[in-house]
């Protein structure tokens, strides 16, 4: 009997919402067999297959980026935080941290990436930042929507490219793009609306899992940034409380989008390249 891709993509589903929902529990791989109700040894295959990392590196590195989220936004004790992560034995914690992170958990806190947004104006820290003026292309995009904090979004891109199958994309010539309609600081974050989702041609089919979407033409500040999607809220504020207002520019009525030009499953966090779309009148 054959299966209908609609049916892994519902199992991949499944398991993407049981790892983000229980990320504070042990999380048990056969148990994880039965969510996808296949055999522990042909879903680690299809699941590695399809997502390009094991089950388990999909754990550690999520609870890693929660780790450093809570180092950048929160004073809770570094103790705390790495038995929120599933480390008992803070020495290991520490350890895979700076492994992954480039720093220690502590000096990560101090000294990470997201340090170098929150100086004050001055023409010095301005230079600091790479930023152009450039003009945007309208471009047609394939999407799910997300609703909730912008910090979990990457549950419901993983979503979507589960919702991709074994569609045909050539990632040479096209971009996973996140679209953001609201703004954090005046919306509740259970009510934030955005959408996840991956720039495509005139012919692609969305299907029935695909949303068509439109990112307008339009002339954007863009902020290109590297580092941790958790330290990106510090770049906003940038973006925003210091250059904006200095710039002489104002923001156009269309929403904010990022565009990922490389893989959080494929480089380290330090490494992540994200350009950030502003769009000006």
């Amino acid at each position: 009997m054959q299966v209908k891709l609609s049916s892994y993509k519902d199992r991949l589903e499944r398991v993407t919402d049981y790892i983000y929902d229980n990320l504070d529990q042990d999380i048990d791989l056969n148990h994880l067999a039965e969510v996808a109700c296949m055999s522990p040894y042909h879903w680690h295959r299809i699941y590695h297959a399809v997502y390009g990392e094991t089950i388990a590196a999909t754990v550690r590195r999520l609870r890693l980026a929660r780790a450093a989220a809570d180092l950048t936004n929160t004073a809770k004790p570094v103790k705390e935080i790495a038995e929120k992560a599933g480390f008992k034995n803070l020495q290991a914690f520490s350890r895979l941290f700076k492994q992954t992170y480039g720093l220690p958990p502590a000096t990560y806190r101090e000294k990470g990436n997201h340090t170098i947004f929150e100086r004050s104006l001055n023409e010095e820290d301005t230079s600091m930042h790479d930023m152009e003026i450039k003009n945007f292309d309208r471009q047609r995009v394939a999407a799910i929507p997300h609703k909730g904090p912008y910090i979990n979004i990457g549950q419901t891109f993983d979503k979507m490219f589960g919702a991709l199958g074994g569609r045909p994309l050539d990632w040479s010539k096209t971009f996973s793009v996140g679209i953001y309609y609201d703004d954090p600081s005046s919306v509740p974050a259970e009510e934030l609306r955005s959408a996840a989702g991956v720039i495509v041609n005139a012919d692609f089919d969305m299907g029935e899992d695909l949303e068509e979407t439109y990112i307008e033409q339009g002339r954007c500040a863009v902020l290109h940034y590297k580092g941790p999607y958790t330290d990106m809220q510090k770049a906003y504020n940038w973006l925003f409380g210091t250059w904006l207002v200095g710039s002489g520019e104002e923001a156009g009525n269309e929403p904010c989008f990022e565009v990922y030009l490389n893989n959080a499953r494929e480089v380290s966090p330090q490494e992540l390249l994200t350009d950030i779309y502003l769009p000006l009148k």
